[in-house]
């Protein structure tokens, strides 16, 4: 999840609009969807960057170009800037006038706001290059149709839009505050019986399900029915809380149970100055369960159920956090066979004559650089840290697999995935290699 407040002169929204070619009514592009959150290609005056495309941020943020210095950024200026996370100010580049274009869209006059943080690197989490982030930029002048089955996202010029009679799906009013989406539903909790309407920021850009800002009514001890837990990057550092279960999400003629939900901890979003309305946020976990559609310019959003919908809500049971730490040498042994010379002379009589003496086989080593993953963070008295895992811990062999073979974000599929997996672990510390056996543990 991710708020930005820009401490400097406010926004001007009038530029950095997205336009299709005259005579084009729509487009389409393909994304990838990695750890809930949509990821697509953006341009950024000639060069092919990815971009979270992320419904709660209204600024176009670049904060990742380590592989990408060749882009260029036109008239800068320095500017401080503040997020969601436990950090202070940070220091960045106001970029104004760049030329971006998403699929066959375009904006000539486009302001982008750089944050320089090594400790902001969503692509080192995420196992995939992620440079930045788009919002409201692109969604203000189109209505945006992003199928997370398919992943494909379909935008069209308002005028060429129309609605039709859907069986599975809903349309729900907007309110903006600042020029970001909010959407009021129902919530309740495990053992409660009382229903509460909740005003939510709809952000694609938080991979959880819902967040909720004000714990009480809603966790309790006597049962506990949450644990603490790291719960994502800001824009301003690490962001930890609570995570539950609601009993509950209803929206429309859709009802969803056992619905996770976090609570972020307060310190993490005090500086923000929130909406006074807004009681958390809505989420990347929920919206892949439909097709939404993302009406800006007449405040509605239309959500059409899909393949996903009744998938249950899962969460990290093992506790621990990867990251793609740089890469490192891995050698590979493979047997090679070779025909020998003899065979090759006599190609009339090989195909009914084929033994042993034929062949010459070889070992051969291949040198290869691949990703090296570690323990980021630990969920404390999690299974992982009862197993005496620790950060910084490098993961050689996820059961029986070298490391490098999973994608990082397959591997929080698979410590989400079900109550009881084993996971054997190879693990290197301090140059020395041992395993680590645990099965995944409920926590709720």
């Amino acid at each position: 999840m991710f708020g930005l407040l820009i401490c400097a002169n406010p926004l001007v929204f009038s530029q950095g609009s997205f336009r299709l070619p005259d005579g084009d009514k729509r487009d389409k592009i393909s994304f990838k969807l990695v750890n809930n959150l949509v990821v697509i290609p953006v341009e950024v005056n000639g060069t092919t960057l990815s971009f979270l495309l992320d419904t709660g941020v209204k600024s176009t943020i670049i904060f990742s170009l380590e592989k990408q210095d060749s882009v260029m950024l036109r008239n800068t200026e320095p500017i401080n800037l503040r997020g969601l996370g436990n950090g202070g100010v940070l220091k960045g580049l106001k970029s104004e006038n760049n030329f971006l274009k998403i699929g066959e869209a375009v904006s000539e006059d486009h302001t982008i706001y750089v944050i320089f943080e090594s400790s902001l690197n969503l692509s080192s989490r995420m196992g995939i290059p992620i440079n930045g982030i788009v919002g409201l930029d692109f969604f203000k002048n189109f209505i945006v149709k992003t199928n997370y089955r398919s992943k494909k996202i379909k935008f069209y010029k308002p005028e060429n839009y129309s609605y039709r009679e859907c069986r599975k799906c809903d349309v729900f009013d907007l309110h903006f505050y600042k020029d970001k989406p909010y959407i009021d539903f129902v919530v309740g909790l495990n053992n409660a019986t009382k229903e509460e309407t909740v005003t939510l920021l709809l952000d694609s850009g938080s991979s959880d399900a819902v967040w909720l800002f004000d714990p009480k009514g809603f966790l309790t001890e006597a049962p506990k029915n949450y644990f603490e837990d790291f719960l994502g990057l800001g824009l301003s550092g690490h962001i930890y809380g609570r995570r539950s279960r609601l009993k509950k999400v209803i929206a429309g003629d859709f009802e969803l149970e056992d619905v996770n939900v976090a609570f972020p901890n307060k310190e993490a979003i005090d500086s923000l100055g929130l909406y006074i309305e807004r009681d958390g946020s809505l989420g990347g976990d929920f919206l892949k369960r439909f097709t939404v559609t993302m009406d800006y310019p007449n405040k509605k959003v239309m959500l059409r159920r899909n393949g996903n919908f009744n998938d249950p809500f899962h969460y990290n049971m093992s506790g621990l956090t990867l990251e793609h730490d740089g890469v490192e040498v891995y050698k590979e042994n493979s047997v090679q066979t070779s025909i020998n010379q003899r065979a090759k002379n006599s190609v009339s009589g090989f195909a009914n004559r084929v033994n042993s003496s034929t062949f010459n086989s070889f070992l051969r080593t291949e040198i290869l650089l691949v990703p090296r993953y570690v323990v980021a963070e630990i969920r404390k008295n999690s299974i992982a840290d009862k197993s005496g895992i620790l950060i910084g811990d490098e993961i050689l062999e996820i059961n029986g697999k070298p490391a490098h073979e999973y994608k990082l974000y397959n591997l929080s599929a698979l410590f989400s995935s079900e109550e009881g997996k084993k996971i054997d672990l190879k693990i290197k510390r301090n140059q020395r290699i041992f395993d680590v056996r645990f099965k995944l543990e409920k926590v709720l």
